[in-house]
């Protein structure tokens, strides 16, 4: 068979290989694709370095096959292990060329672990029960018995502050009543708006916030899905942090969006307002060349959804965050690529519900241990006694 006007073949730049267990897998984590290694998938992709013909691999290797080759080349090229010179590269094989030395350590970690498939709350309950007969739990606090101890004075901060700190949790059921306007945009502006400009050390502006950011990148960009706040349209927008304002992107909130975001969390779905934190990756690259930069991006993201949960909690509302995201569908709907830009967290707020509170601030008498029933119906959330 000749090749003459055939198609070329090179090995995508985003595959490692790993084992798992007694098993060599070939992963291309731009792709999320994977395909479990022999000696020979190894061998073709190594040839596969630039790009090639099939006729020059058969050349180079003549003991092998003709049309097993063919079929081998063919699923390396669905498994996108393989590229072809006729078949333009995807969208993220193209955009993870930019990450450049993030490649391969950081690239892997966030391609490997987005679009999880998400069990329901009763099958990982019952795993977890499974798992601690067998597997006991990995001790909570940790102890030097033979150091000695030094008491430390009781924390001592205003009430106001500590009792925010203390009060904070996450709350898995809401009212029905709307959030106010003014709240969300509080809860914006001390979370994401930018409080001043200063002049960085190249002469650019940089952006302060209430959070702190490595190289203050500040790579972290909120977007807000309104379903139930009080004088504003339901629907999908964009915080613009320096102008503290939204930016309509949907008009009309997708149908059971926050059960689309959030899979398997049924109990967020009555909230009021969803929180997306995405990362624009370019910032933080621009100053950051090592892969460990990758990191920033995810503590960014967690100080500022502490300081919205703080936020809502000094306000009387009620505030959750979730890591268990449904990443494509996400920034599908808000037309990002996923690699220059990639949704990372979620958090959410709406009014508390009459009637619940948490043990901290439960009244003398309330329960303190759920009733197997009470954690059906309030997961998380303890009932105040009836008066």
């Amino acid at each position: 068979m000749s090749d003459a006007g055939g198609p070329r073949y090179r090995r995508s730049r985003h595959v490692v290989f790993y084992w798992k267990k007694r098993t060599l897998i070939a992963h291309n984590y731009a792709a999320g694709t994977r395909v479990v290694a022999q000696p020979l998938v190894c061998e073709v992709l190594h040839f596969f370095d630039g790009w090639r013909t099939r006729a020059a691999l058969l050349a180079a290797r003549p003991r092998l096959n003709h049309a097993d080759l063919q079929t081998l080349l063919d699923l390396l090229v669905e498994r996108d292990l393989l590229l072809r010179s006729d078949v333009p590269e995807t969208g993220p094989e193209r955009g993870l060329d930019e990450w450049g030395d993030w490649n391969p350590a950081a690239a892997f970690f966030h391609g490997a672990t987005r679009d999880v498939a998400y069990g329901d709350l009763p099958t990982i309950e019952r795993m977890t029960r499974d798992k601690a007969r067998t597997t006991p739990m990995p001790p909570a606090i940790k102890r030097y018995p033979d150091a000695p101890v030094l008491a430390l004075p009781r924390p001592d901060a205003p009430a106001a502050f500590a009792g925010v700190v203390r009060e904070r949790r996450t709350w898995r059921r809401f009212g029905k009543r709307p959030i106010a306007f003014a709240d969300l945009g509080t809860l914006l502006g001390l979370t994401a708006g930018v409080q001043a400009w200063v002049d960085g050390s190249a002469d650019q502006r940089v952006a302060l916030k209430t959070s702190p950011s490595g190289g203050a990148r500040h790579s972290i960009e909120l977007y807000v899905l309104a379903v139930n706040v009080d004088g504003l349209t339901r629907g999908l927008y964009h915080y613009a942090c320096d102008r503290h304002a939204l930016e309509l992107l949907q008009p009309a909130a997708p149908a059971r969006a926050v059960a689309r975001y959030l899979p398997q969390q049924p109990w967020f779905e009555s909230a009021s307002a969803l929180f997306l934190f995405t990362a624009v990756f370019p910032r933080v690259q621009w100053r950051y060349t090592h892969a460990r930069a990758y990191r920033a991006t995810l503590i960014e993201a967690g100080h500022l959804c502490q300081t919205m949960c703080l936020t809502a909690t000094a306000l009387g509302l009620a505030p959750f965050c979730s890591m268990a995201l449904a990443d494509t569908v996400i920034e599908r709907d808000l037309a990002i690529d996923g690699v220059s830009e990639a949704v990372l967290y979620a958090a959410g707020v709406g009014t508390r519900p009459s009637g619940l509170g948490w043990t901290a601030s439960s009244p003398p008498g309330a329960p303190r241990v759920l009733t197997r029933d009470q954690k059906r119906r309030f997961p998380g959330q303890i009932p105040r006694p009836r008066r």
